[in-house]
């Protein structure tokens, strides 16, 4: 897939490259594909794994990010496995309703030193296809943040970041079930939100569970100067999302005078947080006065962006929605087999220090580079395993030598 530059099906990744450096038949490839034994849970937690392990010892108080949302691929035939109507608020065709596949995926964002400032390095660790005989959308996310927070028992800060989709009670209620999980999302504007519970006052009977129901256009002061882009305002609130456990709410709008608002929950509190504010790269984080520091949550949540990123680059330049198997496992190997590509071009410029030039440049460029690498080699060797005669072999193989060693020090 990195030599070729795409992966739009398994017929023209044997036929342009798999051919010239196996015998394996093409058939091989389809049943591996399809049905070899593989559990695709390995592959998240090996990622996710060589992720964690590139966080800079000064950085591991830091928080790490877990991004969760899910992506739509269209398809116009009729032949794939759980092929289904989907909606999808963003389709392009005329219609909010496609014919295609749903998947769920998670993204992992790590602390990394970028030129004296910290940067967050952007990992998704896998895919999975959503099916609706198999429950919801938020029981597929909820298992796949299970399966990969065994490698975060060293961290302190694991946050959740997702949108007011997965802002719902099967999901934020994995937040209770490990000490260092938390959730920053945004959640609908008709959330019920309730006012803390009044102290007790001495009298008989059993004391209110919470206070009143709040109104995000009444009993939110919003500042008097803007917080980043928005005009904001926050206090601790319960709501049935979280039932019981207190969080921090956020309002926030464009304009006092717009009626348009939006809401944020937190189950992290500012004062539980331990981040380099002046270090960081991204803004308005970096420039947090005393003044914002009640803020920093919701300065935390722009960092969902970049799945939405992800998905954008691996759909156009990583041939994500160009898979031509039908099967619904051989479907999920290849998108996976895609993601892990991706993944790779991410964390090689960090675990290898050849490469380290790569580090702020596209992932796409980086894949160019190294794909043209990969193609001299093979023709290097394919070149001198066909050299017929011994005197030949020694003029020629000298020259590739010299010609492997100027092409290296270009690299």
């Amino acid at each position: 897939m990195l030599a070729m530059e795409s992966a739009g099906s398994i017929r023209s990744l044997y036929r342009h490259f798999l051919a010239g450096i196996t015998s394996k038949s093409l058939n091989a490839f389809y049943y591996a594909c399809s049905y070899a034994k593989v559990d695709l849970s390995g592959f998240m937690n090996a990622t996710a794994k060589l992720a964690l392990g590139l966080i800079p010892d000064s950085l591991k108080s830091q928080p790490v990010f877990l991004c969760i949302d899910d992506t739509m691929v269209s398809k116009f035939g009729k032949k794939f496995e759980d092929i289904s109507k989907l909606f999808d608020h963003a389709a392009h065709n005329g219609s909010n309703y496609l014919n295609g596949h749903c998947f769920v995926s998670v993204m992992l964002c790590i602390p990394v030193w970028n030129k004296n400032r910290i940067s967050y390095l952007s990992i998704p660790p896998g895919y999975r296809m959503w099916r609706k005989e198999k429950g919801s959308k938020l029981e597929l996310a909820a298992s796949m943040v299970r399966q990969v927070m065994p490698e975060f028992r060293d961290k302190k800060n694991v946050i959740i970041l997702c949108d007011s989709w997965y802002v719902k009670q099967n999901l934020v209620s994995i937040v209770d079930e490990y000490e260092n999980l938390d959730l920053i999302g945004n959640a609908r504007s008709d959330s019920v939100i309730y006012d803390l519970p009044p102290a007790p006052t001495g009298r008989k009977g059993r004391p209110p569970k919470h206070g009143r129901r709040l109104s995000i256009y009444e009993d939110f002061i919003l500042s008097a100067e803007k917080i980043g882009d928005y005009f904001t305002g926050s206090r601790r609130v319960l709501t049935n999302i979280f039932g019981a456990r207190q969080v921090q709410a956020y309002v926030t709008a464009a304009d006092k005078e717009d009626g348009t608002r939006r809401v944020f929950f937190s189950t992290i509190f500012p004062a539980q947080l331990q981040i380099f504010c002046a270090w960081q790269e991204k803004l308005p984080l970096n420039r947090t006065g005393s003044d914002w520091m009640q803020y920093i949550p919701l300065f935390l949540y722009s960092f969902r962006w970049n799945i939405e990123v992800s998905y954008y680059e691996q759909k156009t330049f990583w041939s994500l929605c160009g898979y031509m198997v039908r099967s619904r496992k051989g479907i999920e190997m290849m998108v996976n087999l895609i993601n892990i590509s991706y993944c790779a071009m991410k964390l090689l410029p960090y675990k290898e220090e050849t490469f380290s030039q790569y580090r702020n440049v596209s992932v796409q460029e980086f894949r160019f580079a190294l794909s043209g690498q990969i193609r001299q080699q093979i023709f290097y060797v394919n070149l001198v395993q066909n050299i017929e005669t011994y005197i030949k072999s020694n003029v020629i193989s000298e020259a590739l030598k010299h010609l492997c060693w100027k092409q290296s020090s270009y690299l």
